[in-house]
C-alpha cells in the first residue's frame, strides 16, 4: 500500500505463445521466465497483491510455485492471438472484485520484460503519485533516432519521418523514448475497454538494460548477458 491506497500488481501470461514455445515459462538463466516479473512485484514495497492472468495451468502453477496468486483462469476467448491485453486486465479486475478483492491502482506487468527491477516498480509507484495520478508507461531512449528514417513515397523518393531537419550532431538531437511495455499504471475506476495502455500520459524512464523485452531467441541471449555480467549501463 502507499498512501493507503489499494495497489494490485497484474501480470499476463497467456499460454500458446507462436514464437517462442511455452514463452513465459522459458528458461532464462535456469528460471522460467516469468519468475522474473513474480519476484521484483513480490519485493515492491507498494504492491498490496501480485496475481497472474492465465488461461494455461502450467504457468499457472509456476506462478504459485514463485508466490504469485493465480485465483481464476483466464477464459479461452481472451488469451487467443488477436486477443488485447486491455480485454485481459478488465476481465481480472471485475472477476477479482466479484471475488472481494478490490483495489484503487494496477500495474500491469508484462512478464516479457525480466529485467524490470522491484526498485522499478517503486519508483514508477512514487513518480505516478507525483503526477496526480495520471496513467503512466515506462519507456526507454530510442536506439535508432526518428530524425535519421525515412519513409519511400510512392514517388520512390525519401521522406522524413519529422517535419525537423536532420542535418545536427547526434548529441544535439531531441530525446526520443519508446514505450517498452514493463510497467503500466492506471486508476481501476478509469479503465475501460477503451483504454489503450501505450497511450499513458506520464512517463516512467528506465535503463535501456531493464527494458528488454522477449519476442525472440536474440531477446533471451541479451536478457541473459544482462543477468550474467554487472556492467555501466548508462551508456548503452
Amino acid at each position: 500500500m502507499y498512501r493507503d491506497v489499494k495497489i494490485l500488481g497484474l501480470i499476463p501470461a497467456r499460454g500458446g505463445s507462436k514464437g517462442i514455445k511455452d514463452k513465459n515459462i522459458c528458461r532464462i538463466c535456469g528460471k522460467p521466465l516469468i519468475s522474473y516479473t513474480i519476484e521484483a512485484a513480490n519485493t515492491s514495497k507498494y504492491l498490496d497483491d501480485v496475481v497472474v492472468t492465465t488461461n494455461d495451468p502450467k504457468i499457472a502453477d509456476t506462478a504459485r510455485a514463485y508466490g504469485a496468486s493465480v485465483p481464476f483462469m483466464r477464459p479461452e476467448e481472451l488469451a487467443r492471438d488477436t486477443s488485447l491485453s486491455i480485454e485481459a486486465l478488465m476481465h481480472a479486475i471485475h472477476t477479482l472484485h466479484d471475488m472481494g478483492k478490490n483495489f484503487d491502482i494496477v500495474l500491469f506487468l508484462q512478464p516479457t520484460s525480466p529485467l524490470r527491477t522491484s526498485a522499478d516498480i517503486d519508483a514508477s509507484i512514487e513518480e505516478f503519485f507525483k503526477m496526480g495520478r495520471q496513467s503512466l508507461a515506462s519507456v526507454s531512449p530510442v536506439r535508432d533516432h526518428p530524425l535519421l528514417m525515412r519513409t519511400v513515397g510512392a514517388d520512390g523518393r525519401l521522406t522524413n519521418m519529422l517535419n525537423q531537419s536532420s542535418t545536427c550532431r547526434r548529441q544535439d538531437m531531441p530525446p526520443y523514448y519508446r514505450v517498452n511495455g514493463a510497467i503500466y499504471i492506471y486508476n481501476v475506476a478509469e479503465l475501460s475497454l477503451n483504454t489503450s495502455l501505450n497511450d499513458a500520459l506520464v512517463p516512467y524512464i528506465m535503463e535501456k538494460s531493464h527494458a528488454v523485452d522477449i519476442d525472440n531467441l536474440g531477446d533471451i541471449c541479451l536478457a541473459e548477458y544482462y543477468l550474467n555480467n554487472t556492467i555501466d549501463t548508462t551508456s548503452l
